[in-house]
């Protein structure tokens, strides 16, 4: 299927590995121009090489609101404008509520809340001028099932998902779609090493037997982000091989 995104411009958040990266590369593939980031060079330089000529690859930590806030200025500087930001980050520490002490839910907050926030403060402008524009957010299943012990994921992600929701309905006249898509286990690195490198066995969980293809779960973003989802704004889409038991 065409999805009609050559030479878009795309912004993509920690996209060295996982996720991010495989966002990444299923939009170039479409024709997208792709500005990536990490903190780590040497990473960040592996990525690339991954990628097309053309690529820029931005060295920025999206954790934090000034560092999401400088990748997309410097992504729209860089590739002339742009027409689809994914925003993402990484995760933070897992606890329970007694576990986790009052001091560790700021820096939850600004690093899966308010870096996505950010990212779109300085994204949609860009996007409401040209009147088109797509924004993906990466979140977590958790959103819908939270998980018993990732407390922290669980409050910041379901804050993000309240923003985008709301972002979503102001900026639908101006032909600009705001999305999430909520990821279950994946075969990415930080999977493997919670599992001992044992994918077969986070597999058992999941209905389908097994876990998700990065490739597979980068190309539903490409899709979200295509002139064909023109009419999908607002949603909460699960990626999770049926793993969320809930109806909604």
């Amino acid at each position: 299927m065409e999805l009609g995104l050559q030479g878009k411009r795309a912004a993509v958040a920690a996209s060295t590995s996982g996720l991010g990266l495989a966002t990444a590369q299923a939009l170039a593939a479409e024709g997208v121009r792709v500005a990536i980031c990490g903190r780590d060079p040497e990473k960040l330089a592996a990525a690339a090489a991954t990628l097309p000529e053309g690529t820029v690859a931005i060295r920025a930590d999206v954790g934090t609101v000034d560092g999401a806030t400088a990748f997309v200025d410097q992504a729209v500087a860089e590739l002339g404008g742009l027409d689809v930001l994914v925003a993402n980050a990484g995760g933070p520490p897992a606890g329970t509520f007694a576990s986790t002490p009052m001091d560790a839910y700021l820096p939850a907050l600004e690093l899966n809340l308010l870096s996505t926030v950010a990212m779109c403060q300085a994204a949609v402008p860009v996007l409401l001028a040209q009147g088109w524009g797509r924004i993906v957010a990466i979140t977590s299943s958790t959103v819908r099932q939270p998980s018993a012990n990732l407390i922290l994921s669980n409050t910041a992600r379901a804050g993000v998902t309240g923003f985008l929701k709301t972002l979503a309905t102001e900026v639908a006249p101006h032909g600009v779609t705001v999305n999430s898509v909520q990821p279950g286990l994946h075969a990415t690195d930080r999977l493997a090493h919670l599992y001992g490198g044992n994918l077969d066995a986070a597999g058992k969980s999941v209905p389908t037997g097994d876990v998700g293809r990065p490739e597979d779960f980068g190309a539903v973003v490409a899709f979200l982000c295509s002139d064909h989802a023109r009419f999908v704004t607002g949603s909460a889409l699960p990626v999770d091989g049926g793993a969320v038991q809930g109806l909604q």
